[in-house]
């Protein structure tokens, strides 16, 4: 920006007043406005639904900030406060992607029985999805259909691979790409199905071997009929390198996920995995993230520039596609701080 009110007057047209009533933090975006850009993808995750864990909330009161933040909520939690300014930040920054995590937060006209409370309309995620696109950001729908990430699917989850679950998903994902109007990438999750992280649930069930692979296809074969490209989370190639690698359609966007600032123990397999996946010919959109781990022990604030910095050493520009920033944290005033700031690191390491 090279007018300052012209800068000013813009950030209020995005929402984002609230912002400006705090002098410093607005003299730091200013600063930050004009940043190196390229053809790459910068994104932000927002959660407008949380429910992606736990399928109670008995465990509302643990002292475990993860375990706490995780558990089942039959109503919406989204501040609409952080929501604008998240999205005016992103824009400061000049970041032109935002991954929305939609699970329950949307009463769907297909299934609204989904919905939580205070669940918002199709018609407000469609005014909000062509005011994204207005802004220079482009909108891309998440919906996680792993077994371990599936609270949101409400009685539905407890159908997995029965032929009503096919129809519920097909039915979701039809709709989403309408209100999206057809987006070029679909995020499906697909991560952590396992025993180890549904270890607190109530109803835990998984798929593995053929099962899991067939209905991964099945997601892959529906989104490319809408010429979206399915993307996952990557670490099921962790657990089992030799049939991901030989059954993995090449389509299908890898967002390998690994949350620290030391990339030097290339032994480590979540390392590991960004270089055997640029060696098998994925593209990969690199996931860094930011976030309170354990009390008062936050995941490595230099994740995204290291990220960033280790991505373009080891993948080629063909197949880096872009970086994601994550904060494992519900869109509410409580996380505020930690949420801004997330994004604060990923629009530093834009600079890089």
């Amino acid at each position: 920006m090279n007018d300052r009110r012209g800068f000013l007057k813009q950030v209020i047209a995005l929402g984002g007043a609230s912002l400006l009533a705090n002098e410093n933090l607005m003299a730091s975006i200013l600063n930050q406005s004009q940043v190196h850009r390229n053809d790459k993808i910068w994104c932000n995750l927002i959660h407008l639904s949380f429910n992606l864990w736990e399928d109670h909330d008995r465990l509302k009161d643990s002292p475990d900030p993860t375990i706490k933040a995780r558990i089942f909520d039959d109503t919406l939690r989204l501040s609409d406060q952080l929501w604008e300014d998240s999205i005016a930040k992103m824009k400061l920054y000049g970041m032109n992607m935002v991954l929305l995590d939609l699970g329950d937060a949307i009463k769907y006209e297909s299934h609204p029985e989904i919905a939580v409370k205070n669940a918002w309309s199709v018609s407000r995620l469609k005014k909000e999805v062509k005011r994204l696109k207005a802004m220079g950001i482009e909108p891309i729908p998440k919906l996680n259909f792993s077994a371990g990430h599936d609270a949101w699917l409400g009685k539905y989850s407890h159908m997995l691979s029965t032929d009503t679950y096919y129809k519920v998903c097909k039915d979701l994902v039809d709709e989403v790409v309408e209100i999206f109007e057809n987006p070029r990438f679909f995020h499906i999750g697909y991560d952590e199905e396992d025993y180890r992280n549904q270890v607190f649930y109530d109803y835990v069930v998984l798929r593995q071997n053929d099962l899991w692979w067939k209905d991964l296809y099945y997601f892959v074969d529906m989104l490319g009929k809408h010429n979206a490209r399915p993307w996952i989370w990557s670490d099921y190639a962790w657990e089992y390198p030799e049939s991901f690698y030989s059954k993995m359609p090449k389509d299908v966007i890898q967002s390998n996920w690994y949350y620290k600032d030391d990339f030097s123990n290339l032994n480590d397999i979540a390392i590991k995995t960004y270089i055997k996946l640029q060696e098998n010919g994925f593209d990969q959109i690199p996931t860094a993230g930011y976030y309170e781990h354990t009390p008062g022990v936050y995941r490595a604030e230099k994740s995204a520039e290291a990220t960033v910095k280790f991505s373009r050493q080891h993948i080629s520009d063909k197949h880096l596609l872009g970086f994601i920033q994550t904060n494992w944290r519900p869109t509410i005033e409580v996380y505020r701080a930690d949420i801004l700031k997330s994004i604060d690191l990923l629009g530093e390491s834009m600079k890089m």
